[in-house]
C-alpha cells in the first residue's frame, strides 16, 4: 500500500513538514495549498526537495467552489483552474483535488455540473493534469460520494475521476459497500481520517477533530476493504484537520500518523479475511483472495495475559517503601547488580528504581506486561514506530524487551507463565523474612496521566503495539475541570490501563505533575484496610458527606456501611456485583488504590472518582 499524508496535518514550515514525513516513511505528500502559498521555497525547490528526500507528490489541495455557477464565475474559475496547473507543472505534480461547491454554487442541475465539469477536465488534459472530484460532505448541492461518481460518469472523461475520503463518506453515514462497484480507474485518490463519534454540525466537526486511524470511532477497516475489492492501487493518504495535532512536534505526529496507516492496513487485510464478497460466500469458499492492492500484516501477537510488574522511579524512596509496607506488600531485597528494589503481595510486583531517578520524587517509569513471546510482541511493536528501550543485564539475568510509549512510560514485554510467576525474581534477595502466608493481590489497573497533546497518539499505541481495546471514554469532573477518561484493557479484563487527560490548570501546575495511582485487587478488603491502619496507614480521608450519599442511593445495612466510613472505604454497585476501595495518600505524583471485586462488576467505581479528585485537590492546595 502506497502510504500519503496531508501537508495541513502537520505543524511547521513546508520544509519542517516534508523533512518530517520522510524521516517517518512516507511514500508521499500531499500539498495543501496554503502549506505552498505561505513558504518561502519556490515550486522548483519544492519539487527539487521531495526528489531528495524520496517523497512523492502525490495530490495538490484544495481547489474549491468550481461546479454550479453561472458563466461568468465558470470563466474565472476555469481562468484560476489554469494557473493551479500550471503551477503543478512547475511542481511537477499531476493531481488535483476539486471538492464540490459549497459557497458560490446557485444552480441545482446535474446537466449543468457535468457540462462544467467536463470544460476542467478537458483544461486539465491539455496540461496533463487529473482532476479528482470529491463529495464534501457539507456540500450545497453534492455532499454524497456516490452521487459525485455519477457526475464524473456523466463527463466521462479520461481526465476526471473521483476522490474518496473517508470522513466524508463515514461522517454522513453513507454505506460503503457500493464503492465496489465504482470503476477502479475513476479512483483517481483515497484519503483516510478516523474521528470520534460527536453530535455537531459535520463542518467543525471536520475542521478541528478528525484523528488518525485507531485513534477515533469510525470503522476505517471496512471502508478500506471495499476501496481495496474495487481494484484501488493509488495512494492511501491521510488528510486529518486537529487543533492538538498542528500544535504539537512536526517529527512525533509524522511517526504517529505513520503508525496509524500500518496499523489500517493490518486492520483492513483482516476484515478482508474475515468479510468474503457475495459470491465466495455463496460459494462456500474461504480462500483468501488476492486484489491489486497488496496489504502487508504485522507479526501476530496475542493481548497480554497480564501485569508482569509495576516500576516507579525515585531518588529518594523511604515514604514509598514505607507506603508499601503499610499497605501489607513484602520486601523481596535488592537486585545483585542494579539499585532497584522488589516489593511483592501475592502476584503483584513493584519495583522501585533508585537508578539515575529524574524525579525528586516517587512517579511511575515503565510496567511490565506478559505476553506469549517477546521476542515477536517487541518486533510488532517496532514496526509500528515504538522507540526501543534497552537496559544492561548480565549473562544470567532476565532480558526485557522493552519499548517506550507515548508518555515516556517504559513498558517492557515479559515471558508470561501459566501460574502467573516470574522468573526474574530470583535475581533478587535477601528481603524482609516473610512471618506469615502472603496476601493474595494482583495488579487490577494502572491510570496514567496524558499528556495533552499525545492522548490519542497513546491509544493508537496501545492499540496497535499491545493490542489494548479502547472502551468508549468518560468525563470527570474534577475541581480543576473536566478529566477525559480513556480505559484500555483485553477482552478478559486481566489487563486494564486507564489513561487520562488532565485538566490544563492541573497538568501545568509546577510544584507536581498530575497524580497517577496502581490499584491492587484483594480478596477481602475490608481485612486489608483494618490491618493496613493498624501498620499506621494515611488513607484518603472521605468526607462524612459522600456516606450520606452512599446511603441514599443504596440502602445499605447500617452496619456495613458504618464499617466503610470507618476506613474510609468508597463503595459502587451495579447489576453484575459490587466494588469496594480506598486511596492512600500521595507521595510525589504516585498514589495506591487497593480494590475487591466481587460478583462480575467489571468498572472502575466512576462515581466515586469525583470525589477522589476533589479530596486530592483539598490535600494539594493545602500543603
Amino acid at each position: 500500500m502506497r502510504t500519503g499524508i496531508a501537508t495541513v496535518c502537520l505543524s511547521g514550515t513546508l520544509k519542517e513538514k516534508m523533512q518530517a514525513c520522510a524521516i517517518a516513511g512516507f511514500d508521499g505528500i500531499e500539498i495543501f495549498e496554503q502549506d505552498l502559498v505561505t513558504s518561502p521555497l519556490s515550486p522548483e525547490e519544492v519539487r527539487k526537495m521531495a526528489a531528495d528526500l524520496g517523497l512523492g507528490l502525490d495530490l495538490y489541495q484544495p481547489f474549491r467552489d468550481f461546479d454550479g455557477v453561472t458563466p461568468d464565475l465558470l470563466k474565472a474559475n476555469l481562468r484560476r483552474a489554469e494557473a493551479k496547473f500550471n503551477l503543478m507543472e512547475r511542481l511537477g505534480m499531476d493531481t488535483i483535488l476539486v471538492c464540490s461547491n459549497v459557497a458560490t454554487a446557485t444552480i441545482d442541475d446535474d446537466e449543468l455540473r457535468a457540462s462544467q465539469l467536463t470544460e476542467l477536465a478537458e483544461l486539465a488534459g491539455d496540461h496533463g493534469v487529473k482532476v479528482a472530484y470529491e463529495a464534501l460532505a457539507w456540500g450545497k448541492y453534492v455532499n454524497d460520494y456516490e452521487h459525485a461518481y455519477r457526475l464524473v460518469e456523466m463527463v466521462d472523461h479520461p481526465n476526471l475521476g473521483t476522490c474518496l475520503d473517508s470522513f466524508h463518506i463515514l461522517s454522513r453515514d453513507w454505506d460503503t459497500a457500493p464503492i465496489e462497484q465504482i470503476n477502479a480507474e475513476k479512483i483517481f485518490f483515497v484519503q483516510v481520517a478516523d474521528a470520534p463519534k460527536l453530535s455537531m454540525d459535520v463542518l467543525s466537526w471536520s475542521r478541528h477533530y478528525r484523528v488518525f486511524p485507531g485513534e477515533g470511532q469510525f470503522e476505517l477497516a471496512k471502508f478500506m476493504g471495499h476501496v481495496v475489492r474495487a481494484g484501488y492501487t493509488g495512494p492511501v493518504s491521510l488528510e486529518v484537520f486537529n487543533d492538538v495535532f498542528r500544535q504539537s512536534d512536526v517529527e512525533r505526529t509524522a511517526v504517529d500518523a505513520m503508525r496509524s496507516l500500518i496499523w489500517l492496513e493490518e486492520q483492513s487485510a483482516k476484515w478482508l479475511a474475515s468479510s468474503p464478497t457475495d459470491a465466495a460466500a455463496a460459494n462456500g469458499s474461504a480462500s483468501r483472495r488476492r486484489y491489486p492492492m497488496e496489504l502487508a500484516t504485522l507479526p501476530k501477537v496475542n493481548e497480554p495475559a497480564g501485569f508482569n510488574f509495576a516500576e516507579v522511579k525515585a531518588d529518594d524512596t523511604a515514604q514509598l517503601e514505607k507506603l508499601l509496607g503499610q499497605l501489607g506488600f513484602e520486601f523481596e531485597g535488592r537486585h545483585r547488580t542494579k539499585d532497584v528494589q522488589l516489593w511483592t503481595m501475592g502476584q503483584a510486583r513493584v519495583i522501585i528504581n533508585e537508578q539515575a531517578a529524574s524525579h525528586s520524587e516517587p512517579a511511575i517509569a515503565a510496567l511490565g506486561f506478559d505476553v506469549d513471546s517477546p521476542v515477536i510482541a517487541s518486533a510488532r511493536a517496532q514496526q509500528l514506530k515504538a522507540p526501543v528501550v534497552a537496559r544492561k543485564v548480565q549473562a544470567d539475568e532476565e532480558v526485557f524487551q522493552g519499548i517506550s510509549a507515548p508518555d515516556s512510560t517504559e513498558i517492557f514485554l515479559c515471558q508470561g507463565s501459566p501460574d502467573g510467576t516470574a522468573a526474574w525474581t530470583h535475581e533478587f534477595g535477601e528481603g524482609l523474612e516473610h512471618t506469615g502466608a502472603a496476601r493474595s493481590a494482583v495488579i487490577d489497573h494502572v491510570n496514567l496521566a496524558q499528556p495533552w497533546q499525545h492522548f490519542d497518539e497513546a491509544v493508537l499505541f496501545y492499540t496497535s503495539a499491545l493490542a489494548l481495546e479502547p472502551q468508549p471514554f468518560a468525563e470527570v469532573p474534577s475541581p480543576s475541570g473536566l478529566v477525559r477518561s480513556q480505559v484500555m484493557e483485553t477482552s478478559n479484563g486481566a489487563v486494564r490501563l486507564v489513561l487520562n487527560l488532565a485538566p490544563a490548570q492541573q497538568a501545568q501546575k509546577a510544584r507536581k505533575t498530575y497524580q497517577e495511582h496502581i490499584a491492587f485487587a484483594v480478596n477481602d478488603l475490608v481485612a486489608t484496610a483494618r490491618s493496613a491502619r493498624d501498620r499506621g496507614l494515611e488513607f484518603l480521608q472521605i468526607p462524612a458527606n459522600y456516606y450520606e450519599d452512599l446511603d441514599a442511593r443504596f440502602d445499605l445495612e447500617p452496619g456495613f456501611l458504618g464499617t466503610l466510613k470507618e476506613l474510609n472505604l468508597l463503595y459502587d454497585r451495579d447489576a453484575s456485583g459490587e466494588f469496594l476501595h480506598f486511596y492512600t495518600a500521595t507521595v510525589g505524583s504516585v498514589f495506591f488504590e487497593m480494590v475487591e471485586r466481587r460478583g462480575n462488576y467489571d468498572g472502575y467505581g466512576a462515581p466515586n472518582a469525583p470525589v477522589r479528585h476533589a479530596v486530592q485537590y483539598d490535600s494539594l492546595h493545602r500543603v
